[in-house]
């Protein structure tokens, strides 16, 4: 795999390592740089605060995948000495032969070992661990107590009306809150969390209708979670049975997918091509972390999925950060979450390469036939209650244009549909003016990537504009 300086910056846990690892290769701080034969391990001393300096290495025994070691102690990883000794390799310094280490021969013994014992990304299902059924039946029947507090809170507040929101105490909710937690409902919590910042909104500005609405949706979603997480919860006591199901209820109740319990179900898919269609950063308020979250269209299927990077603030300079991806991502194993429409996906590894002229040209002809076709897809996927309010779509251009103040995309066939930025999306995401700003009209042959959605201030779906994808280029809107 060739090194790029993007594949280095993409390695990185935030751009101000990455800066100070190309500072360091600037000042020459690294001394005895030395290589394997193979080329597959580079290791040197990198000069740090104290007397002794730091060892450093690279180990591309996985190409798309090496492997970062540094005697320092920080708690970033990579280190801002791993990303150095990468631009050392990535200028050309003189990397001499020598004998690997008896520490890192030994390191590399057990990473070797390791790789050899998981062998395969499918594991025996025979060989599944399985819960602790005692456990689980004190969980399943705690989380029933919490899901008949949540369903009364919620009664109570629809009775009295969302006009009562305004005179609510929001200490309320967040008591709730945090006693769902200790139900192992993060879900719902997070739900009344949301009920919470609402509530201040409204105190702020009676007069915001935005809230109330917000408060209104939440309440729905989270009164049908209730309903099919009761049912759902029951019938795991009853049967006995504790594995992972192919189940969006298990989200919306709180839980996490770990990657074994997506194989366990066969929720992934071998030898997937991607290539990001857009990328954007959003502070999720209630939960007090950013996400970074990747649009990415199979160039083989046309499916279109997301990705979730989850940066809770409170860690935020040891969490890596994601960022725009430009090339195609070839992926053996792709796991994806439950659910409709837009799902998550990740994967344990991949390989990139540049697009090829033919595959950018393919591009747009995975767009859906025409705006009837995405209205439909839309309102398939929104009026599922415990789905998000959007559908993320590809739609064919015939062209853009203005009808009085408003920016309209009609599809070839002649069919119009309002373009406009999502409100709670914030005004940060806003990129349906920068539409006008485009130095040419969009060439015949392309198509529009975005979020459907329904606009209760024109009662019907309007399309908020992330990306244009022309058969050269992707022209990003966001990011």
């Amino acid at each position: 795999m060739e090194l790029t300086e993007q594949f280095i910056l993409l390695q990185a846990p935030n751009p101000a390592a990455a800066e100070n690892g190309r500072k360091l290769s600037q000042k020459s701080s690294f001394s005895r740089r030395q290589k394997t034969a193979d080329g597959a391990l580079y290791w040197a001393d990198c000069a740090g605060s104290g007397k002794t300096p730091y060892r450093v290495s690279i180990d591309w025994m996985q190409p798309d995948a090496p492997v970062f070691r540094c005697s320092c102690p920080s708690r970033q990883f990579p280190c801002k000495h791993a990303l150095g000794l990468l631009f050392e390799q990535l200028l050309g310094k003189d990397f001499v032969l020598g004998e690997i280490p008896q520490d890192l021969a030994e390191k590399r013994a057990k990473q070797t070992a390791r790789q050899r014992k998981k062998q395969s990304d499918i594991p025996d299902a025979s060989k599944t661990k399985k819960p602790n059924a005692a456990a689980q039946k004190k969980k399943l029947t705690r989380q029933l107590e919490g899901l008949d507090m949540a369903e009364h809170m919620v009664n109570d507040l629809l009775s009295a009306g969302l006009g009562s929101l305004s005179g609510a105490a929001v200490q309320t909710y967040d008591k709730l809150a945090k006693d769902l937690g200790s139900c192992y409902l993060t879900g719902p919590q997070i739900a009344f969390t949301r009920i919470a910042l609402a509530v201040r909104a409204i105190q702020k500005a009676p007069q915001q209708t935005a809230a109330y609405g917000e408060a209104l949706r939440i309440l729905v979603a989270l009164r049908s979670t209730i309903k099919k997480s009761r049912l759902f919860l029951q019938k795991k006591l009853e049967t006995e049975s504790f594995s992972a199901e192919d189940s969006t209820l298990f989200e919306a109740l709180g839980g996490v997918w770990r990657l074994e319990d997506l194989r366990a179900i066969g929720a992934f898919q071998e030898n997937a091509a991607l290539i990001q269609l857009s990328f954007d950063v959003s502070f999720d308020e209630a939960k007090k972390e950013f996400v970074e979250r990747g649009w990415w269209i199979d160039i083989h299927t046309g499916e279109i999925s997301q990705t979730l990077n989850l940066r809770p603030a409170k860690a935020l300079k040891y969490v890596k950060g994601e960022d725009s991806r430009f090339d195609l991502l070839e992926i053996p194993i792709l796991y994806r979450y439950p659910g409709e429409g837009d799902r998550r996906i990740r994967w344990e590894s991949c390989s990139t390469r540049p697009l090829t002229f033919q595959e950018q040209a393919a591009l747009p002809a995975l767009a859906q036939p025409d705006l009837a076709a995405a209205v439909k897809l839309t309102k398939n996927t929104i009026k599922n209650t415990l789905a998000p309010k959007f559908s993320a779509v590809l739609v064919p251009v015939g062209r853009l244009g203005q009808l009085e103040k408003d920016l309209v995309l009609e599809d070839p066939a002649g069919a119009r549909l309002l373009l406009k930025d999502r409100p709670e999306d914030g005004t940060d995401h806003a990129s349906t003016s920068r539409l006008a700003l485009l130095p040419e009209p969009v060439p015949n042959g392309s198509a529009l990537f975005g979020l459907m959605f329904y606009d209760p201030e024109n009662r019907n779906l309007c399309l908020h504009p992330y990306s244009i994808v022309t058969p050269s280029q992707i022209i990003r809107l966001q990011y």
